[in-house]
């Protein structure tokens, strides 16, 4: 248990059991009456934001939320395996809480998993990842200056739009949190 004096963005928060993580905060002392404190919460699982007032001093459930780096290692059915970097612990993963995320994993790659007693809650990849473009069809000659996008799948499987220039095979910089080419990588 805390108290409003000790909020703090990324304390992780129990209210009614379910989880929300402080993302902003601010105490108020207005002139007349008491105290209190505005914060912006982010569901951990849906990532619903919603802004909830708390009176200073108010006595607040905090959960727990263990961020361990680990790696992934493979994919079991629908869900996704991953290696404590620390204690070689594996750990499953269900498909649902890896999300969109899964368009940009690799075998080997590490991220960060969020696990609450016990349960893995959501995984943070790195705000960019390097893939290599395993199809996309030839732009035609002139087509460089142009500024237009083609459809290209990734070794993930994903598929994003990329500039016109690029071709099969080439390394580039996604950008995990919207899928946007962020440019060439070189070798």
């Amino acid at each position: 248990m805390a108290t409003t004096n000790d909020l703090k963005n990324g304390l992780v928060l129990n209210l009614d059991g379910q989880l929300w993580t402080v993302t902003a905060f601010q105490h108020v002392k207005p002139g007349k009456g008491g105290a209190f404190v505005r914060t912006t919460l982010k569901h951990v699982l849906t990532g619903k934001v919603v802004d909830k007032t708390f009176n200073a001093g108010t006595k607040v459930d905090t959960a727990t939320v263990d961020r361990r780096n680990m790696t992934y290692l493979y994919k079991d059915g629908a869900d996704f395996v991953f290696m404590d970097a620390e204690t070689y612990d594996q750990i499953t993963v269900l498909a649902e809480t890896v999300g969109d995320n899964a368009n940009y994993l690799l075998e080997n790659f590490e991220v960060q998993v969020a696990v609450h007693e016990g349960t893995p809650l959501y995984i943070e990849l790195p705000t960019s990842v390097e893939l290599i473009v395993q199809h996309t069809d030839p732009g035609l000659q002139g087509d460089r200056s142009t500024g237009g996008t083609k459809p290209a799948t990734l070794e993930t499987g994903a598929e994003i739009q990329v500039p016109l220039f690029l071709t099969t095979g080439e390394k580039i910089k996604v950008d995990t949190r919207d899928g946007r080419y962020l440019g060439r990588v070189s070798s």
